[in-house]
């Protein structure tokens, strides 16, 4: 195989009186489909994980990798897997399709992981699916939302190795228009990433669901930093909402420019806009009448496994966690269940157990999947920025409607 060129880390740590973090490289035995009875019976379990930890979109890749370390930390220092230490390597493939495409096929055949938890974006994603599915080896996303994404598009047949546990963009595109109506307003701006699948995705939808008029409905693409001749017609046409159909890397600076051109419209955007950048981004200042999709959200009223949850990300890693930490935690902990329920490091079998897992109690929402491989009743939630905070006034989307 091509030499790698991604960066790799390993955790790994029963007994050990702190965590060992270094090359990964020559942990483990290559592991193939052909090797599985060697690896059911090896003494530890590995899992992989796939992420963006560098470039543009690292800040989601960071955010669940440092969870999945966390919660293979806990699982160790609770004794493992029926005894056995789980090693954790990750694999930076740098936002990037073909470092993922490379780094996928390097966890399962170098590493020798029985199972690998990403990516955190769509494209990569895409890069390493047909590598999971050739190689026998199950990928579990916690934050990829395409529409379709669970389905192969050579065969059009559900995709036997990939699983996600976040809400799809229909759902996502559903529930902030619907939200939109709900708030009484009749025109909208619709500002769509047409350099990604996700944007045009999302915008398509709000565009349907939406009940008043969309009077602009403009791209832009990622990478742009200049929106000037954007919001110089949004503001002209005076609508009552800006949505905003992408990431947080564009959302922050699209939210600044139109906060300091005067704008002072609400802007509404996908669970994208789920990440600390967006505010620093944008300003604090400029902060105000912003909401988004979220499938989970921090309050002080929150079940004690969630408060545990942030303090231990909080202690262990010097940041809070967001919305992505807590779907990457609860992502990692069902596999370790499946592979527990499934008594051995089998790729197959591990596959089967997370196929047919129940209502698993994760700390955001229990984990159960449908015959396409997605999550199913994920609660929706509307996340409220006023003054620059976050506030606890979030609003449940009811998505049982939702196609």
């Amino acid at each position: 195989m091509a030499a790698h060129t991604g960066k790799i880390t390993k955790l790994m740590g029963i007994g050990a009186t702190g965590l060992l973090l270094a090359a990964c490289s020559g942990v483990t035995s290559a592991t193939t489909t052909a090797d599985a009875t060697n690896a059911a019976n090896s003494d530890v379990v590995n899992i992989g994980g796939l992420w963006a930890l560098t470039g543009d979109t690292s800040a989601y890749g960071v955010a669940q990798d440092n969870a999945v370390q966390l919660a293979v930390e806990q699982r160790n220092a609770e004794g493992g897997i029926d005894g056995r230490e789980v090693v954790y390597c990750n694999f930076d493939n740098k936002g990037e399709p073909a470092e993922s495409s490379v780094g996928m096929s390097y966890l399962v055949e170098q590493v020798g992981a029985s199972v690998v938890v990403g990516p955190d974006t769509a494209g990569n994603t895409f890069a390493a699916q047909p590598i999971a599915e050739s190689k026998g080896v199950t990928l579990v996303s916690a934050s990829t939302t395409i529409d379709g994404a669970t389905i192969n598009p050579e065969t059009d047949e559900v995709y036997d190795y990939f699983f996600r546990t976040n809400i799809d963009a229909t759902t996502q595109g559903s529930a902030i228009a619907t939200f939109s109506n709900q708030q009484g307003y009749e025109t909208a701006a619709i500002l769509k990433d047409n350099a990604t699948d996700y944007g045009q995705n999302l915008a398509t939808v709000y565009h349907e669901v939406f009940e008043g008029d969309v009077v602009i409905d403009v791209s832009y693409v990622s990478g742009d930093a200049d929106f000037t001749s954007i919001l110089t017609n949004v503001k002209a046409a005076d609508v009552d909402v800006i949505f905003i159909a992408g990431f947080y890397q564009e959302a922050g600076t699209i939210i600044k420019q139109a906060r300091e051109m005067g704008i002072d419209t609400v802007i509404v955007g996908p669970n994208g806009f789920a990440n600390d950048n967006l505010t620093q981004l944008a300003g604090e200042a400029n902060m105000d009448d912003v909401y988004y999709v979220a499938n989970f959200v921090f309050s002080d009223d929150a079940d004690q496994d969630v408060k545990d949850f942030e303090q231990a990300y909080t202690d262990k890693f010097g940041v809070k966690p967001d919305m992505y930490s807590a779907l990457a935690f609860d992502a990692v902990n069902m596999i370790m269940d499946a592979i527990d329920r499934a008594d051995t490091t089998d790729p197959a079998a591990i596959r089967d157990a997370i196929e047919a897992t129940d209502a698993f109690d994760g700390i955001a929402y229990p984990i159960s999947f449908d015959e396409d491989h997605n999550i199913v009743d994920a609660p929706v939630f509307i996340q409220e920025f006023q003054d620059g905070q976050m506030t606890d006034n979030t609003t449940i989307i009811d998505t049982s409607d939702f196609d």
